[in-house]
């Protein structure tokens, strides 16, 4: 959106020789502003520009493709975990194994989702959805949260409050077949655990690489199941050793506790997505350098941003020009800022620019344009 500021023209005046002028000049400029349209797009693409984003050195498909190959190892894993721990789980009558084998039916159903979202968040835009479908990786996250929540953490809940009312009586060969499943798990969740680490460090480390929803999900489930499978064979074994079945209930409670936890964090990540989180202050303060530095720029009233997927980024700026710029000069000046930020962010794939005068005082100090945060 451009609108002209103070001080525009509309027209062009003088004599022939210097309307000619002026036209040839003016169509140079449109020629100008075509050719680097069509070359700021693959600018982007390409990811070369220094400052810009990038998820992985090649680049989000080659990101994506990593990922799912590390979401398969995932689920491959937890359903031959899940039913190996429900098996054992029925034949030693053991909650801790129990509230493990519904831990990996969760995962399972979650590692679903995250396939679905790396297929879904990668549909190009439309005219239904104009700013592409980048924040299904963000819906879906939510639904392996929820489901982490219901499946994993309310069942070891119930698993562990059962055994304290009830007891539970178990054979040594049942300890035995316990302790077995889960010594199995606990090697299978480790080398998922270390695909999934590998590829973080390969996309750049934490900061970087866990901007993922989808691995993010993955690293924390293999991370919890990591860390709970270790908790069910501490509690297995007190249980054998002491008779107290106390000590394998708490483990279950223990295990529904860390997974209420970890769904909390991943929903509460998935939740600032979804409903529009802006992008981080450091990139938000180069964007708005960038704007302060043009010097036709008068001042930035205000800059908003907003995550649109993983690799996506809206940018709007309402900024006041310095007086006595014709309407020429005003889309000239905002094409070629539109571009310098497409350079310097390569993930703003969406940038509008309001060119408008001062605003009153109390847009200028909205929570908005001053970077405020609000919600819990």
């Amino acid at each position: 959106m451009i609108r002209r500021g103070r001080g525009s023209r509309r027209g062009v005046s003088g004599t022939p020789s210097e309307q000619n002028t002026a036209a040839r000049t003016a169509d140079d400029r449109a020629s100008a502003r075509s050719t680097d349209e069509r070359a700021a797009p693959t600018a982007r693409s390409t990811g070369k520009e220094s400052g810009g984003d990038t998820s992985s050195p090649g680049g989000p498909a080659e990101g994506d493709r990593h990922t799912r190959i590390t979401v398969l190892v995932a689920l491959g894993a937890n359903l031959v975990i899940a039913v190996a721990k429900a098996v054992g789980g029925v034949l030693a009558g053991s909650p801790a194994l129990l509230s493990e084998a519904a831990h990996s039916v969760a995962d399972s159903l979650n590692e679903v989702f995250l396939l679905a979202a790396l297929h879904r968040s990668n549909r190009p835009a439309d005219r239904r959805h104009p700013f592409g479908y980048g924040k299904e990786r963000f819906f879906w996250s939510l639904l392996a949260a929820v489901g982490i929540f219901v499946m994993g953490g309310c069942f070891s809940f119930f698993q562990g409050v059962e055994a304290l009312g009830n007891g539970a009586e178990e054979k040594l060969s049942g300890y035995v077949a316990g302790l077995i499943v889960l010594g199995v798990a606990l090697l299978a969740e480790g080398v998922s655990l270390a695909r999934a680490l590998q590829q973080v460090h390969r996309q750049g480390g934490a900061k970087s690489g866990l901007r993922d929803p989808a691995l993010r999900t993955v690293v924390a489930e293999d991370g919890t199941a990591v860390v709970g499978v270790t908790l069910a064979i501490i509690g297995m074994a007190l249980h054998m050793v002491t008779g107290q079945v106390v000590w394998e209930a708490s483990a279950s409670l223990a295990i529904g506790v860390l997974l209420v936890y970890v769904a909390y964090r991943l929903g509460r990540d998935a939740r600032d997505q979804l409903i529009g989180e802006a992008a981080d202050p450091e990139l938000s303060d180069r964007i708005r350098s960038l704007l302060v530095a043009q010097p036709e720029i008068d001042s930035v009233e205000a800059l908003f941003t907003m995550k649109m997927g993983l690799d996506s980024l809206l940018v709007a700026a309402r900024i006041d020009l310095v007086p006595g710029l014709d309407s020429e000069r005003v889309e000239e000046v905002s094409m070629r800022i539109k571009r310098s930020i497409a350079r310097t962010v390569t993930a703003a794939d969406q940038i509008f620019l309001d060119v408008t005068d001062r605003p009153a005082e109390e847009t200028r100090q909205s929570p908005a344009a001053t970077g405020e945060r609000g919600g819990a």
